[in-house]
């Protein structure tokens, strides 16, 4: 190829990135950063620093699913691991495209569904890892998402992470308490979730925001036993049987 061939390409290629922003991955594609200016800095490579060595070096015979999977950093990550086979989901059209021309560019293979995360049933497969970067706060209903992923996506282990305000601290919370308890609500540990009515950072898919407590418990209720804890809010969980009595949507026929 000759040089200017190749400054045509790589000028076309940024006029296709260009086309599809803005972009909430910053994603290296043949030299051209997606997001260099992003507010959060390299988002999300300093999240998956946090995570990468968690995760076996070789995924050989893995089975992944990227549940909001954006641009998808994550599920390209996982290919270069050599992961089986990877799907990741997102229901941002936007975003699917974005992830398809990063798939292109690198060569890496993933499979890409424009779905949601409550309607996981319908893929009737467990999944050896199941990532759940930065969604739990953009869902309405985020503990139905979680109870969904354990029934129907979970097989071994979960990613969790979540943007979490509050404070820090673990309150010791008992089991039960009697129906005048009220000094339980005030601890600063206890777990809270705050509902954004309208918007926060601008972007009115912020739904509710929990604390690290909250966080914590709403992962042991569905099903997930936490391992370690990565970074501020990275979650290194495996799934349990054993869990409160739920009644769920049945499976799709």
């Amino acid at each position: 190829m000759s040089q200017t061939e190749a400054k045509s390409q790589h000028l076309h290629l940024r006029q296709r990135i260009q086309a599809l922003g803005p972009w909430f991955h910053n994603l290296d594609l043949a030299g051209i950063r997606t997001a260099p200016d992003h507010f959060l800095g390299d988002y999300p490579a300093y999240k998956w620093q946090c995570i990468a060595d968690v995760i076996p070096e070789d995924l050989a015979g893995w089975t992944v699913l990227d549940i909001g999977c954006n641009a998808g950093f994550y599920a390209l990550e996982m290919k270069r691991r050599r992961a089986d086979r990877v799907i990741a989901i997102d229901s941002d059209q936007r975003y699917l495209r974005q992830a398809a021309l990063a798939a292109e560019v690198t060569g890496l293979r993933i499979e890409l569904r424009n779905m949601s995360v409550y309607e996981v049933a319908s893929l009737r497969q467990k999944f050896d890892l199941v990532l759940f970067m930065g969604v739990l706060y953009h869902l309405r209903h985020p503990l139905l998402a979680l109870d969904l992923i354990h029934t129907h996506v979970a097989g071994d282990m979960l990613i969790c992470q979540s943007l979490q305000r509050g404070c820090t601290a673990i309150a010791d919370v008992a089991e039960d308490y009697p129906f005048d308890e009220k000094a339980v609500f005030e601890q600063p540990g206890a777990p809270r979730m705050q509902f954004v009515e309208h918007r926060f950072a601008g972007d009115p898919t912020n739904w509710w925001i929990p604390n690290r407590a909250c966080t914590e418990a709403m992962l042991r209720s569905a099903g997930f036993r936490i391992e370690a804890w990565r970074g501020v809010d990275c979650y290194i969980c495996r799934r349990d049987e054993c869990r409160p009595s739920l009644e769920l949507p049945p499976d799709p026929e």
